[in-house]
């Protein structure tokens, strides 16, 4: 029998679930306050032109592929796919740049004309201590179930592989086990940086999130029209399974009948009744009370301390000149990593700070041809966008240190070039409750996983989905999380079935909910 199941935001994860819920033959309805679905995957016109605002590094290209596949479809017939050759272009200063490749040969041949022989040897074993990582946790972890504490993942991983729980290296920081593999400071930057996919600090996350290098090397993928493009395919997905889309109001309140979730009122008055309901959004924002004082009671918040990073975002169209030929994807480093962090840990922009500039134009094979293009700027913030205003003074000193960090590796940027800005506050709009942090939860210590928010909340019913949720931060995580949601949620009501009378939809609880795992 067919189950209603409303779904609140129309992310990455929301949309997969969307997908998955609606092939199965349920009645889905998405609630999205936005005119688009992509949630974060979304574009802002510059110039006259759509850049895309949010990510834009795609990987793990399997996790859509089986995703269409479940759904009865292909991904191929649905976007525009090709896989890059250059991973990243990466400099210091303008005098070299060093490129990582999809051929993992070449990369430690580019590695060792950087740095010689020593280095390309750290850069074989780091590859191969990454792809055990990533061998150990990624069926038993990033596509399994949240699970509570280690023992649970000693258990999954198998009881007699216990020197698999230490080879995942959860007691080291990153950046303590990168100087094992790199003397070269500027090697062990480069792989330090891959903390901050998931928003974090390489000096205080675990050294096991050496993965997300295996996992960049699987395969970096280029999609025409960007993550807008892969949301918009996804959202067909979905409708082409009967999936009903209600864009432009936000959910107001979560209903809950019999101790259990029955609905959603939106911020217009109508109601969305529903046998199961899955928040696409910040668990900060349930947290909070956004969807009101009984589903403010489903999670737990992780307060002001434990928020990943936001982010000083520049939406660009602009002409680029100067020694450093621009790649797809390029990162230009600070002379200082460690200050860098101190900033933001102090609750200021770095002073002088690692860019990472996207160029949406390019794809290593096309260069361009001097005119305008499309460019997204990032340097990392703190997530104060709920407790501080960035002035137009701040602004204006935020945008001269990325331009003379650009400067310092050969690249400038035509003068007032035509741009929108994003700051913490920007972010904080976007994603209420949570001060503009984009990845949720930091991911520091070794316990940070363990206590992710799951995909089961306290109240019966009610499930989490998105980058903020287990498995992760990231396109292919939010995806993950949204396929863990839709499975969950059928188990769920399949056992209610079997061993529970049906909850009517339509009225509001005022009760405390259970306690209960968040698993």
């Amino acid at each position: 029998m067919a189950a209603r199941v409303a779904i609140i935001g129309a992310g990455i994860g929301g949309l997969a679930a969307a997908a998955l819920l609606a092939a199965r033959g349920h009645a889905v309805t998405v609630i999205e306050k936005a005119a688009h679905p992509g949630g974060k995957a979304r574009q802002i016109a510059v110039d006259g032109v759509a850049v895309d605002a949010g990510p834009t590094v795609f990987t793990l290209r399997d996790v859509f592929d089986e995703i269409f596949h479940e759904c009865g479809a292909s991904l191929a017939d649905h976007v525009t796919i090709r896989r890059a050759q250059v991973l990243a272009r990466h400099a210091w200063d303008e005098t070299r740049q060093l490129d990582l490749h999809a051929d993992p040969a070449r990369s430690e041949e580019a590695i060792g004309d950087f740095a010689g022989a020593g280095a390309a040897a750290g850069f074989r074993a780091f590859r191969a201590e990454a792809a055990r990582i990533h061998g150990i946790l990624d069926a038993t972890m990033l596509r399994g179930s949240k699970l509570a504490w280690p023992p649970s993942l000693m258990w999954r991983i198998g009881l007699w592989r216990l020197g698999d729980l230490l080879a995942i290296r959860p007691y080291e920081s990153l950046w303590a086990v990168l100087g094992q593999h790199f003397a070269d400071p500027r090697l062990r930057q480069l792989f330090a940086r891959y903390a901050t996919y998931c928003g974090s600090s390489p000096f205080a996350t675990p050294a096991t999130l050496m993965l997300i290098a295996h996992v960049e090397s699987l395969g970096v993928w280029l999609i025409d029209g960007g993550m807008s493009a892969l949301a918009q395919a996804l959202m067909n997905l979905a409708k082409a399974h009967g999936a009903q889309f209600r864009f432009g109001t936000g959910a107001a309140m979560l209903e809950t009948a019999l101790g259990r979730a029955s609905g959603v009122v939106l911020a217009n008055g109508d109601h969305v009744a529903a046998d199961a309901v899955i928040a696409n959004a910040d668990p900060e924002a349930l947290a909070a009370g956004r969807l009101g004082p009984v589903a403010a009671m489903a999670v737990s918040s992780h307060g002001v301390r434990k928020r990943s990073l936001s982010a000083m975002v520049w939406l660009a169209h602009a002409r680029s000149s100067g020694s450093f030929p621009l790649q797809r994807h390029n990162v230009l480093f600070s002379p200082d990593y460690p200050r860098e962090f101190r900033d933001i840990a102090g609750g200021r922009p770095p002073a002088d700070p690692s860019v990472y500039v996207c160029a949406q134009d390019r794809d290593g094979a096309l260069a361009n041809d001097g005119g305008r293009e499309r460019l997204q700027i990032i340097v990392n913030a703190p997530a104060n966008g709920d407790s501080h205003v960035y002035t137009e003074k701040e602004r204006d000193q935020c945008t001269l240190a990325m331009s003379r960090a650009l400067q310092r590796c050969g690249l400038e940027l035509e003068p007032d070039f035509p741009r929108v800005l994003l700051t913490p506050n920007a972010f904080e709009t976007f994603s209420p409750s949570t001060g503009g942090a984009i990845y949720g939860r930091a991911s520091h210590g070794w316990a940070a996983s363990f206590l992710r928010q799951g995909t089961r909340t306290r109240i019966p019913g009610l499930y989490c989905a998105g980058g903020s949720t287990h498995p992760g931060a990231g396109v292919p995580m939010a995806a993950l999380s949204g396929r863990l949601a839709a499975q969950v949620v059928m188990q769920d009501l399949a056992s209610m079935r079997r061993f529970h009378p049906v909850a009517t939809a339509g009225g509001m609880s005022t009760r405390s909910a259970p306690a209960g795992a968040t698993g």
